[in-house]
């Protein structure tokens, strides 16, 4: 890449104005444009050598140069047959990083809302009565002093660890090199875990049931990879503790859903929050829906209205990178599938 080289740059997820006047003010090499996937002309789609796009994506024919593409989410499992992704050294980045705040506050709010017994609070207001023996009914598991386990320790889990810190909690880790503890992938400033200090142990992924048994709440944020598809089966769910407390805020492929369909009927585990599922959305007939001890939700855990903007950050650091020919955050990587 010249420097004198001018960049087609294509954006077809719709950023307020101010945020592409901002990624324009990078550099005078970029030539950004952003309009709907249906308003970008042929001669356009020829030109673009970096397209930042959500779920509707050109032929791979219509981009013959294509350099990179961003991904506007963290798992890109929703687009990966395109056929832009054939193309040969395409680079390919992804949003890891950008949902950390509020997929981390959501998570944390879950285990308080599961701790208080909130679904059997929530039943006996529907019911209209003040029980008899209310005290033992609705006796929480306290945050405070418990273990927590986090399966999967990159930006999301990271930031979990973070927000725990106040309430005294040991804090167990696993993921998937635990050879390098510190954090080098991009980070919003503030938030995160950058040097690995937040833990008390940390586990190599093979080691999760010696973990598992160890925790009062789990919170599982690893992607859906061929790894991991399974991860959490009916030995795993039966190495917790009965009063333990599940949380999923990575990928439903990770945890065998009938394995855990059936702890959750038992009781053999006291609940969980759900708010991802192998298939999605969660079919009306699933009878995850009418268990009493679980917290089901949309795949809503990542939104917020603060999402662009962090997005655009990335974007923007990723732009810089780009130009100066330095590696970009989040390459996805096909072998890892993430």
């Amino acid at each position: 890449m010249s420097e004198e080289e001018l960049i087609e740059v294509v954006i077809t997820v719709p950023f307020p104005e101010e945020l592409v006047d901002g990624l324009r003010k990078i550099s005078s090499r970029l030539n950004i444009i952003a309009k709907k996937t249906e308003d970008i002309s042929a001669d356009v789609w020829k030109r673009t050598q970096v397209l930042y796009a959500a779920r509707q994506l050109p032929d791979a024919d219509m981009v013959p140069d294509l350099q990179w593409f961003q991904s506007h989410f963290v798992g890109i499992e929703s687009v990966w047959g395109a056929g832009i992704f054939e193309k040969p050294r395409l680079l390919i980045t992804t949003m890891s990083g950008a949902a950390a705040p509020q997929v981390a506050e959501y998570a944390v709010a879950m285990l308080l809302a599961m701790g208080h017994r909130l679904p059997d609070l929530m039943a006996n207001q529907r019911e209209g009565g003040w029980p008899d023996r209310r005290w033992d009914r609705f006796e929480p598991q306290e945050l405070r002093g418990s273990t927590v386990g986090i399966l999967g320790y990159g930006s999301i889990g990271r930031e979990i660890a973070r927000l725990l810190q106040p309430f005294d909690v040991t804090i167990l880790a696993a993921k998937r090199n635990v050879m390098r503890p510190e954090d080098s992938g991009f980070r919003l400033e503030g938030i995160g875990d950058p040097d690995g200090r937040y833990f008390t142990r940390l586990y190599p992924i093979a080691a999760r049931r010696s973990m598992l048994k160890e925790c009062d709440f789990v919170i599982s944020t690893l992607p859906g990879t061929p790894e991991t598809l399974g991860l959490i089966g009916e030995q795993e769910l039966a190495a917790m503790k009965p009063t333990a407390l599940l949380v999923d805020v990575g990928r439903g492929c990770v945890i065998e859903a009938d394995a855990l369909y059936a702890a959750l009927e038992k009781k053999t585990l006291a609940g969980a929050v759900l708010d991802v599922f192998a298939e999605e959305p969660l079919p009306p007939d699933s009878p995850f829906w009418s268990l009493s001890n679980a917290i089901i939700t949309p795949h809503i855990a990542w939104t917020s209205p603060h999402y662009r903007q962090r997005a655009a950050k990335l974007f923007a650091e990723n732009l810089r990178r780009y130009l100066a020919g330095e590696p970009l955050y989040n390459q996805y990587d096909p072998q890892k599938g993430y």
